[in-house]
């Protein structure tokens, strides 16, 4: 009895609360609906139209001097000894790498020699004729599968690897064999630095890692804010003085005490909505001249801070990820449209801007990215997401030759004792 007078009171309701187009629910709806669509967004972000300035200065490069070095604890290698007609001269072949979409992957250059990686995990060390001295792998059937990728530092006869699967080890760089082997309990993601016969990383919960380069014990690591997604961007660490300075996937740099630990100081540079959208936020490298700290992200915004204070020097508007390149007191940067930037080092004003990528059509030009460059005495290697390297005259900022490398993804170049080296999948091409 019960049931049947409740069926009757829910068919009752049900009646009054008629779905038609009429019916109340409906005009509330469409209430809100046009309340929605009267809402404006009043502080829309609008993209900066960025165009050509002072294309026809000439910059002065009378006093750049060239350095000899792939790699220093500043990740600031300047203009570097390379003046080549970009003659192929060599290939190192490996197996290629899978699932990736980018090469950001760096050889380890050795006087005779040069160390990769290949889809396995398996590390190969080629002689000067491009020959395989000894090809080693450590990793178990089930990490295999895992496709890792390697990132190596080199501290006297030993190489320390760090991976993507959370395993760090150390090999004798001669045979090959292995000293010794341990894991984190999360994948790496930074570039490798050492300091005082320890090294250090950053993983992808923010956490940077101390250990130590004769066993792997852990000295010390200091936990910094996490974001709630994994970073698509590596992160980078410097090393001046007693301190270790590194990026974290929200934008925050943090200069760390290399035998304590503790932070000197840290600068935020995003705001906390950053924590939902880190996996599209891109940093480029920290570099510095041991002074001041360098470095630009994807939002527009490229940064100059004190190193023993964390502040502010300057900041302008430059869109890009890519690393800069300090010569005197001259930055060079290119922005994600492919603009070639001339920045005073000292006061962040920009000198020159040229467009590198006029020559493309217009509908070509958006599926475009700049890579990476390095700076050869007086010209800039630039290589883009078409295969393509460009070489541009830096003093007129005019592009002097074009060179197809891949048809695919590439690395940016890299020049070690007067040669240029690329990485392609599958292969790293050496000119002279």
């Amino acid at each position: 009895m019960n049931k049947i007078v409740i069926l009757i009171i829910a068919l009752f309701i049900l009646n009054n609360c008629s779905l038609n187009e009429n019916s109340r629910i409906w005009k509330d709806k469409e209430k809100k609906l046009q309340v929605k669509e009267n809402i404006k967004k009043i502080f829309e972000e609008e993209e900066k139209i960025v165009t050509e300035f002072n294309s026809e200065l000439k910059i002065d490069l009378s006093g750049i001097v060239t350095k000899n070095k792939t790699i220093n604890n500043q990740n600031n290698l300047g203009s570097q000894d390379y003046s080549g007609s970009l003659v192929k001269t060599g290939i190192y072949k490996f197996s290629k790498l899978k699932d990736i979409d980018q090469l950001n992957f760096k050889p380890l250059f050795l006087n005779d020699s040069v160390i990769f990686f290949e889809n396995k995990g398996s590390i190969i060390r080629y002689d000067s004729n491009q020959k395989i001295l000894w090809k080693n792998n450590y990793y178990t059937k089930s990490e295999k599968k895992l496709k890792p990728t390697l990132n190596f530092l080199l501290k006297g006869e030993d190489l320390i690897i760090i991976d993507s699967i959370a395993k760090y080890y150390s090999i004798n760089i001669n045979t090959g064999k292995l000293n010794w082997t341990k894991s984190n309990t999360y994948s790496f993601n930074s570039e490798i630095k050492e300091a005082k016969n320890k090294f250090f990383v950053v993983d992808y919960k923010n956490t940077l890692k101390c250990y130590n380069v004769d066993d792997g014990s852990e000295c010390w690591s200091l936990q910094t804010e996490d974001s709630f997604t994994i970073s698509n961007s590596q992160f980078s660490l410097i090393i001046i003085e007693n301190m270790v300075i590194f990026n974290n996937s929200i934008g925050d740099i943090t200069a760390v005490d290399i035998d304590t630990g503790l932070i000197v100081w840290q600068l935020p540079t995003q705001s906390s909505s950053i924590l939902n959208e880190t996996y599209n936020f891109k940093i480029s490298k920290l570099v510095t001249d041991g002074n001041s700290i360098f470095f630009s992200n994807n939002k527009g915004e490229f940064y100059s801070i004190d190193k023993t204070t964390g502040t502010i020097n300057w900041i302008n508007e430059v869109k890009s990820n890519i690393t800069p390149v300090i010569t005197g007191n001259l930055i060079f940067t290119i922005s994600d449209l492919g603009y070639l930037f001339v920045i005073e080092k000292n006061k962040g004003n920009i000198i020159r801007i040229t467009d590198l990528f006029k020559n493309y059509k217009i509908k070509k030009r958006k599926n475009i990215k700049p890579i990476g460059f390095v700076i050869g005495k007086t010209n800039l290697y630039l290589t883009n997401t078409d295969g393509k390297m460009f070489v541009v005259d830096l003093n007129l900022g005019n592009i002097i030759r074009e060179e197809k490398v891949s048809r695919g993804f590439t690395s940016k170049p890299i020049i070690h004792n007067k040669n240029l080296f690329v990485i392609r999948n599958g292969s790293i091409i050496k000119y002279d």
